[in-house]
């Protein structure tokens, strides 16, 4: 409501601006009473209905408020654009008739609100500033424990003791120990089995066990503590006296104190807490357990010990003992072992659920009771597993409860990507606006509180991807309730389509779907999410977008990508105005409807991998709202939209292509001061002068860190000078993280390139930069991995001044290069070495050297590479020096070589082998090069390939029993194989070209 094109489109409108107050107000009264009701609404099935419908009457004054705020900025976009007076007129028509329907709908939506309030009273609700606060949900917990309760855990066990035992706490520090896990993971059971350790309680003394919980309260804690460490009572009253107190009984003593259930993450009252800790003496260790790794930051935890799921057999261990599977009168036998395996299944490793879930069925002696289990959702089974997870939920921050609750639209095990949840969440609206922070800020600190609090995990299919615990997604959905839905998991009888405003499915499951026509009906749908399914094709049903979409007028998230035979949007996707996210990638989408632009509130727009697109619409300048513009892997001919400079909120712009056209200048990308991520800026052979391109402003876009600069091949067939000014003048931002440059038609590289300030610079990749006689001084970056060099004709020799050395510089060159790649250098003859190359010269962490393709390098290699794992040579016939040596090495990979690069081959240690095109008479003459001991292969060789050795024999005196790997490509000259001489290979591959002589034969031996 607090925009300013909201502010002015309601200027002289005091009936509509009174409604808007009295909107206000009733969304304040309700909201006041939100926590109790959702507390009560677990125990409460009428509490639940009236939050249920709350939260549906909210969604309507949001979809209101969105389409006056729409209706304001459309009204300042056509004044600023432009219009005639013909459409002035139509526009102050329209804008009379939808204040008279925007007016009732208020009224509606208010009265609704009304009526909720009323009801709040009879429900008992009350503010949350008066609540009483009520003792835990959880039971207090001692440090007892019974050895049949554990399982699953010694490792866990042992390695938090080993950290207990070795003083690896910083100097004068008391060393904190954190076990972090979601609820019911078993954290308080680790805990009590350290705790108990004869060794641990023989290392300390005193110990002391203090259950905290969540109502954090500093007296009663240290009174707790004090009372355990000296076993008796205390009658002080006073915080300081207490403390006090319990320094003098802590003072010079090796103590351990575990501190069970830890909520509180502020950092100045654990600092409060701790200070009596301080006079213990070194060697003092404190456990913490919590959900939370924010409370193990806020207590300065040294190690923080991240507890993970149960195993699959100790699930089932566990299980079973509180099933009493193994009683000696049990009624055990393999149908409900099979049965049980499948309820353990679902528990998902966790401690909490399994133990609960066995001691339900402990006294079921009925195969149908444990078929109703297993088709029974595992929370709703028991009051204790909910309540459990619940508290997770509750402790978090309202604004973060929203954000929550929509992750239910993913379905169990689905992968969560973060950068692309922040961006729903901005969409849905759910991200609150906080001073000098973006909103992408914002959502990567809500997801970041979900993470540290355990209701996220990571996954194991990226960096930035993460997942629900089963039962933590079945507590977003409980949260959620009707107002989420997925097409193809849940029951479609659930569906409420006056309620639904969130739904996704698997691409692949929709198409054959004729129920899906019901969604025509839920006009108040707000997302259509297609996730990622196993199959590969998909078709989009034409009928069902021209149809549908015109009828979700409040539709703000719009996933259709992977459709790959979807050729087209329909026109009428631009009269869903309220859509904030619009994902298209890997369709057939050849040109996007110029009515796309009437989608002011759009904030990100993905179009990668649409290989057939040409163009984007020419009105792309008024999506004013525009965050994210995603062009990865789409046609380099696509032509770019003019004045992109105008949309100044813009962070994600993956490609440019520049043009003489007028508002197509590279000068645009300098008006957009936010870009960031990644940037690949296409055809500059357009930019003429260092001035155009320091237009760009790269220099000064600090967050963007992934940059190519590409020219366009073959536009240019001579050197041209001035294109070294404008690679001048389109230095970045010193923050870069990779770099590269493609095509550039300069006869050098600006001192920029290379220079030892750009220390973030991780990989570099020179492309087919052919006029270029020198490579650019690269070896003082100081965090270089990745190196690749492609196509630079011009080169002769690489020497000093690719090390970039000088006199006055320490830095050993390439102290940080992994992989190093040469290719394609036509002309290169020779490769000179640093200095002195024994001990300490470059290329000390090289782990992987290739060198493909350089037809006339013939000089020595580098000499000492301590750390290179892999080596390939492959088409340099002319290479007649030694190889380094390299006392990692584990694979080598030769190919159409000279043979004397055989002589001194690194064999000694390598694993794997791969020959091609040597033409040696046979095995014998061939190993004869790489002094190999007497007898046989060096047993380090496990996998041997050998390629396009036509005249290879192979000697039958050689001792192969080292091989576990052999693979035969195009030997012609090798009829049968004795596989008796291999008795240890596992894996054998033998492939020719067609229509050569007879088969292979193998003797005397099956694999």
């Amino acid at each position: 409501m607090a925009s300013q094109e909201f502010v002015d489109f309601l200027r002289g409108r005091k009936p509509s601006k009174k409604l808007l107050s009295e909107l206000n107000n009733v969304l304040l009264s309700v909201g006041a009473v939100l926590e109790d009701a959702e507390d009560k609404q677990v125990t409460n099935s009428s509490v639940k209905k009236w939050l249920d419908e709350l939260k549906d009457a909210v969604y309507d004054a949001e979809d209101v408020l969105d389409k006056i705020a729409t209706k304001a900025l459309q009204s300042k976009l056509d004044a600023e654009f432009g219009t005639n007076i013909s459409s002035k007129v139509r526009n102050s028509i329209h804008t009379s008739l939808f204040f008279k329907k925007i007016e009732e709908r208020i009224k509606g939506v208010h009265e609704r609100l009304k009526d909720l309030v009323g009801q709040q009273y009879v429900l008992g609700l009350v503010q949350a500033s008066t609540i009483t606060k009520k003792a835990s949900e959880r039971l207090p917990t001692t440090s007892l424990v019974q050895d049949s309760d554990i399982g699953g855990r010694n490792d866990d066990k042992d390695e938090i003791i080993n950290k207990l035992l070795h003083d690896d706490a910083s100097d004068n520090e008391i060393g904190v120990i954190a076990i972090v896990g979601m609820g019911g993971m078993g954290k308080t059971t680790l805990a009590r089995l350290v705790y108990n350790d004869k060794t641990v309680q023989k290392h300390f003394q005193p110990v002391a066990w203090v259950c905290v919980s969540e109502d954090f309260d500093m007296f009663n804690v240290t009174k707790t503590i004090l009372e355990a460490v000296t076993s008796s009572t205390s009658d002080i009253k006073d915080l300081n006296r207490l403390q006090l107190q319990l320094k003098d009984k802590l003072m010079g003593k090796k103590f351990l104190i575990v501190l069970d259930d830890v909520w509180n993450r502020n950092y100045t009252e654990c600092e409060i807490l701790s200070n009596p800790f301080k006079s213990g003496a070194q060697g003092s260790r404190i456990i913490v357990t919590t959900r939370d790794v924010g409370v193990a930051s806020a207590m300065r935890a040294f190690e923080i010990h991240h507890l993970k799921e149960l195993q699959e057999e100790d699930c089932w261990k566990l299980f079973a003992r509180h099933a009493c599977l193994h009683d000696a009168n049990s009624y055990m036998h393999s149908e409900f072992e099979e049965l049980g395996r499948q309820i353990v299944e679902k528990c998902k490793g966790l401690p909490l659920a399994i133990k609960t879930i066995g001691a339900l069925l402990r006294s079921k002696v009925d195969v149908s009771d444990w078929n109703e289990v297993l088709n029974s959702e595992i929370w709703s089974l028991s009051n204790e597993i909910l309540p459990a997870l619940r508290l997770s939920y509750k402790h978090l921050p309202s604004f973060i409860k929203r954000c929550f609750a929509y992750c239910s639209i993913f379905p169990k095990d689905h992968p969560i990507k973060k950068d692309e949840l922040v961006l729903l969440w901005m969409a849905e609206g759910f991200l609150h606006e906080i001073e000098n922070k973006t909103m992408e800020a914002v959502g990567n600190d809500y997801f970041d509180t979900l993470v540290s609090r355990s209701l996220f995990q990571k996954s194991n299919k990226g960096e930035l991807c993460f997942v629900m615990h089963d039962l933590i997604n079945d507590l977003a959905k409980f949260v959620s309730g009707e107002f989420t839905f997925r097409l193809g998991v849940d029951t479609p009888s659930h569906l409420n389509v006056n309620k639904t405003r969130h739904v996704s499915y698997a691409r692949g499951f929709l198409e054959n779907l004729k129920k899906l026509e019901a969604f025509q009906e839920a006009t108040q749908l707000r997302t259509f999410l297609a996730l990622q399914s196993p199959v590969y094709c998909y078709s989009t049903n034409k009928k069902l977008l021209r149809d549908s979409l015109p009828m979700l007028s409040c539709l703000r998230v719009l996933n259709l990508s992977n459709y790959n035979k979807m050729c087209e949007l329909p026109e009428s996707i631009g009269k869903i105005t309220q859509l904030r996210y619009l994902d298209i990638s890997s369709t057939a989408i050849r040109r996007l409807p110029d009515s796309l632009c009437k989608l002011y509130n759009l904030q990100t727009l993905r179009l990668s991998g649409c290989g057939d697109i040409e163009t984007l619409p020419r009105d792309m300048q008024k999506l004013v709202n525009l965050h994210h513009l995603d062009l990865t892997d789409t046609p380099r001919r696509m032509k770019m939209p003019m004045h992109m400079g105008k949309l100044k909120f813009l962070q994600t712009l993956t490609k440019f292509v520049v043009s003489k056209r007028t508002g197509c200048s590279i000068r645009e990308l300098g008006k957009l001061a936010n870009l960031r991520g990644t940037l690949s800026i296409l055809d500059l052979e357009n930019v003429e002068s260092f001035k155009d391109a320091e237009g760009a402003c790269l220099r000064n876009k600090m967050d963007l860190k992934e940059l190519a600069l590409n020219w366009k091949a073959g536009s240019n067939t001579e050197i041209s000078e001035s294109q070294r000014d404008v690679l001048n003048g389109l230095q970045p931002h010193r923050n870069l993280k990779s770099l590269t440059i493609k095509d550039y038609m300069g006869g050098s590289f600006p001192n920029w390139v290379g220079d030892h300030s750009f220390s973030n610079v991780m990989s570099i990749n020179l492309e087919n930069c052919k006029y270029c006689c020198s490579l650019p001084a690269l070896g003082q970056l100081l965090s270089l991995q990745n190196l690749t060099i492609i196509g630079f004709d011009g080169i002769v020799a690489v020497g000093e001044e690719f090390y970039g050395s000088t006199g006055s510089s320490s830095i050993k060159p390439f102290g940080t290069l992994k992989f190093l790649k040469f290719e394609q250098m036509l002309n290169w003859e020779k490769w000179s070495s640093f200095g002195d190359e024994n001990e300490g010269g470059a290329f000390h962490r090289l782990e992987k050297l290739s060198i493909r393709r350089c037809s006339n390098l013939t000089g020595d290699l580098p000499i000492h590479l301590p750390s290179l794992g892999i080596l390939e040579i492959i088409d340099c016939p002319k290479m007649l020096a030694s190889l380094p040596r390299a006392p990692a090495i584990c694979e080598l990979k030769l190919r159409n070589c000279r043979e004397d690069i055989l002589r001194e081959l690194p064999i000694h240690v390598t694993k794997e082998l791969t020959i091609e095109g040597f033409d040696a008479a046979d095995m014998g003459d061939f190993f004869s090069h790489m002094s190999l001991p007497v007898g046989g292969l060096t047993s380090t060789i496990k996998t041997l390939e050998i390629n396009n050795c036509k005249k290879l024999g192979l000697p039958i005196n050689l001792d192969y029993s080292c091989l576990e790997v052999l693979r035969l490509f195009d030997c012609d000259s090798l009829r049968s194989i004795p596989m008796d001489l291999f008795p240890n290979v596992k894996d054998l591959e033998i492939q020719r070209r067609i229509a050569r002589h007879q088969p292979w034969i193998l003797k005397d031996r099956k694999l």
